[in-house]
């Protein structure tokens, strides 16, 4: 009988028009002074200016941090915690993608705990208490709202570190699929295709369990059923939502489980040539997707997360990945020793269900730039 360590799942509030419950969420949990982390474009749409009207007109204080960065750094951490220091909240609102709840969470780490964030790559580093969290997503794909980890890169090499506590995890994840009509649609084809790979890569993990497997079987379903109509522009809210939904529960089944081989493969191409994540994790999917059919028992797996499909999982991925119409960046061939080498050292590759070493990770690379 495998062990499994289980871990919480946020309260989720779901639907359209959720966002007007903030005030509320606040008064469940005492808080009267909130920090919203959030980016000069999530303002500009607008979400910034309505989750700050819904909590003044109930009497709650608020102050703006619009200092995100796309992909943060431990500086950009260590600037948000610096001024979080000056305004002393008693909650911290993650308002945008990824990279605002990433940088919220990491706030929460170092506002009350010493060092830097590189100091809390893994988990359970954190010894003191945290700030109450509460995760707003305007996109619908890393399913950060769902997970206690902050993704942080290192000042200098461009690591991507993975820095989890279970105190970092969101009190409330508030998914209003409104706000994420103002996604610009290049956003909304690379958040997508990431949850895509978040759902498919956490059912077939060595630390997949049944918790996890009913997660990432959701996420997949509700994902599929929208992916298209995201891809082309044309999502309507109710399709926005499954996508955001989806997203999240991908979230949930990562934070339960873990990732593979797509994700170690691509972080070397966000540190070295800032490929955006998602379009790098598209590019390394299908050859991975390709690589676990080889094991007989995850080939079970994936017939059975799709067999809703109308073709097999290989074939409507590619497809799937055609409609979206990226364009590849350049990425020499001489530099696929450097990225497999950096893949061996990322830490979601060790749960890949096949096994992979550097040449393994380099024939994934040369498939890939070569397709």
């Amino acid at each position: 009988m495998p062990l499994t360590d289980a871990r919480p799942s946020p309260r989720i509030l779901f639907g359209p028009g959720r966002l007007a419950e903030l005030p509320d969420c606040l008064a469940s949990l005492g808080s009267t002074h909130a920090l919203i982390v959030t980016d000069p474009g999530i303002s500009a749409a607008g979400h910034v200016a309505r989750a700050t009207s819904y909590l003044t007109a109930a009497g709650f204080r608020v102050t703006v941090f619009e200092g995100t960065q796309v992909n943060p750094t431990e500086s950009d951490i260590d600037a948000c915690r610096d001024f979080a220091k000056t305004v002393h909240p008693d909650i911290l609102i993650g308002l945008g993608g990824g990279s605002s709840m990433d940088t919220a969470k990491g706030c929460n780490f170092l506002l009350h705990n010493p060092g830097r964030m590189s100091d809390y790559k893994g988990y359970g580093l954190a010894g003191k208490a945290m700030l109450p969290f509460i995760a707003i997503p305007t996109t619908a794909g890393t399913g950060s709202e769902c997970q206690s980890y902050a993704i942080v890169s290192r000042d200098g090499t461009h690591e991507k570190m993975a820095c989890g506590d279970s105190k970092a995890l969101a009190h409330t994840a508030i998914l209003d699929p409104e706000l994420t009509a103002s996604q610009p649609q290049s956003v909304a084809t690379l958040t997508a295709l990431d949850a895509l790979s978040h759902a498919l890569e956490s059912a077939v993990c060595t630390h997949r369990n049944a918790i996890s497997s009913a997660y990432s079987n959701q996420a997949f379903l509700l994902i599929s059923s929208a992916i298209r109509d995201i891809l082309i522009g044309k999502a309507d809210l109710e399709t926005r939502g499954r996508m955001l939904h989806g997203a999240a529960l991908a979230g949930s089944a990562i934070e339960n489980s873990m990732l593979g081989a797509a994700h170690a493969a691509a972080n070397p191409l966000t540190a070295r040539f800032h490929v955006p994540h998602g379009l790098a994790v598209t590019m390394m999917l299908p050859q991975v997707v390709r690589l676990n059919h080889s094991a007989l028992d995850i080939s079970l797996i994936y017939q059975n997360l799709t067999r809703h499909l109308d073709s097999p999982l290989i074939d409507w991925l590619e497809k799937t990945i055609q409609v979206a119409n990226l364009s590849k960046p350049e990425i020499p061939i001489t530099a696929i020793p450097e990225l497999a080498e950096a893949a061996c050292q990322q830490w979601t590759g060790r749960f890949n269900p096949v096994p992979l070493d550097q040449a393994s990770f380099t024939a994934l690379y040369q498939k890939a730039l070569a397709s």
